[in-house]
């Protein structure tokens, strides 16, 4: 595996490999790596010739300074993941080399609803660092295919409305999250739980779970309520709870049955902030960890 720094490095290199008619995959992550990240590493590269993964914690994305201090790196132990994983180039830039000009933000990113609901309403200007960064790092790597994680559903339609605006062929594709055994989703930031906060934290997918086994066409408040109660009762303090539908995150108060619907939950486990989702209603038949 290349470990690159530099974007003119990089750039260079993958232009011989785009001139060799070879395609390449991007996985950009903020390191702290775990499975979920190592399966889009896999996926990439059943997919792509080129796999190139990057990490680089970025500032911009960070509405709050405490969380940005506190965000696990753990860079040695990527290292031996990536090689794991035969990730073909590691891209592991400074913030002077992903900003040259400095990080105040000067471009805006038209993204409408998506910016005002759910964790663009509780992390005001989070979605514009998104944004720069990945506008930043897709200039650099050119990819063909961009992979990321349904954890991030809200990023995930944020990053294919950023692809739109600035005109990038890459497409998205957005791999299936992958959980602890007791249905936790996999997140650098479980690394701040303890055992027994994680084990409390697997609430999120038993109040999802309950979502999903009794959503039917009608209004979804008493469902809403009840997955709520099942947070508490777990030690969860919950931002927001909600049904919406897949295809743009417009939250419903009514289900009509048809329409393609997710439910999404953002909750606190003492400091530590948590999401995940899932797309109703989910056949546990065909669902794996």
């Amino acid at each position: 595996m290349f470990i690159i720094k530099q974007s003119k490095d990089l750039a260079g290199y993958l232009q011989k490999q785009r001139s060799a008619k070879k395609t390449i995959g991007f996985v950009p992550t903020m390191g702290a790596l775990h499975e979920g990240h190592l399966s889009l590493i896999k996926k990439a590269g059943e997919e792509c010739s080129i796999v190139v993964c990057s990490i680089f914690v970025n500032p911009t994305q960070f509405n709050d300074p405490k969380d940005f201090e506190l965000y696990p790196q753990t860079l040695e132990n990527d290292i031996y993941l990536l090689e794991k994983e035969a990730c073909d180039v590691l891209f592991l830039p400074s913030v002077e080399e992903i900003y040259p000009s400095g990080i105040t933000q000067t471009q805006v990113y038209e993204l409408g609803y998506l910016e005002s609901v759910l964790e663009g309403k509780y992390r005001p200007g989070h979605f514009q660092g998104v944004c720069k960064v990945v506008h930043r790092l897709v200039e650099i790597v050119r990819p063909n295919q961009l992979y990321i994680g349904q954890k991030d559903y809200q990023q995930c339609l944020v990053i294919k409305k950023l692809l739109t605006l600035i005109h990038s062929p890459a497409k998205i594709v957005i791999c299936p999250t992958l959980r602890e055994s007791n249905g936790l989703a996999m997140s650098s930031r479980n690394m701040r739980l303890s055992a027994d906060e994680k084990q409390k934290a697997g609430g999120i997918f038993e109040a999802l779970s309950y979502i999903n086994k009794h959503v039917k066409a009608g209004p979804v408040k008493e469902i809403i309520e009840k997955a709520g109660n099942l947070l508490i009762q777990q030690e969860l303090a919950a931002d927001y709870v909600v049904i919406a539908r897949e295809q743009d995150l417009q939250v419903i108060d009514v289900w009509d049955g048809q329409t393609k619907v997710i439910a999404l939950i953002a909750a606190f486990m003492g400091n530590v902030r948590l999401i995940d989702n899932m797309i109703l209603p989910l056949n546990f038949a065909n669902y794996g960890n």
